[in-house]
């Protein structure tokens, strides 16, 4: 990957899980993978625990701005680890306000809202705002092809230095 190609890095804070469904006998051991293109990382293993609070960040190198898909996993040590849900997201909205290259706005002013249609996951309405000098976007996932389930992540840009791909 050329670096005139790279736009910059998406960090996606992952915040936390929201009644995830049980894997185990009472409960579950979750772990989140997102994925974008061949980028593939993955969070640390909450044991025992559906509302698990992993606060991390996993940083993305946007090339292009394609859908990332995020997979919950319940960890198993004997078998195979079983599915908790996946959600996707784009974020080309979050990048078109990055774009725009704001500097002297109010704090945590609300630049745009994505809200939640039959093709998104999102569980509620999405704010992008400015927030501490820099663009942000708070979502809820709605997890599919499991019977519940949330997560709560954050997006924020971070720039390559001496890069002015956007």
């Amino acid at each position: 990957m050329s670096m005139s190609q790279l736009l910059g890095l998406l960090r996606v804070h992952i915040h936390r899980g929201v009644n995830l469904a049980i894997r185990d006998l009472r409960s579950s051991d979750p772990y989140v993978i997102i994925r974008m293109g061949k980028q593939k990382l993955k969070t640390r293993v909450v044991k025992k625990n559906l509302n698990p609070v992993w606060d991390e960040d996993l940083t993305l190198s946007v090339v292009e701005p394609i859908p990332v898909k995020l997979e919950v996993y319940d960890r198993d040590l004997f078998s195979a680890d079983d599915r908790m849900g996946d959600a996707e997201f784009d974020f080309t909205p979050f990048l078109d306000a990055v774009k725009m290259r704001f500097d002297d706005i109010p704090d945590n002013t609300i630049i745009t809202t994505v809200k939640p249609t039959r093709t998104n996951c999102l569980a509620e309405e999405s704010c992008i705002t400015w927030t501490d000098g820099r663009v942000v976007q708070n979502m809820v996932l709605r997890l599919r092809n499991v019977e519940c389930g949330e997560l709560e992540i954050k997006l924020s840009w971070i720039d390559v230095p001496g890069f002015r791909g956007m």
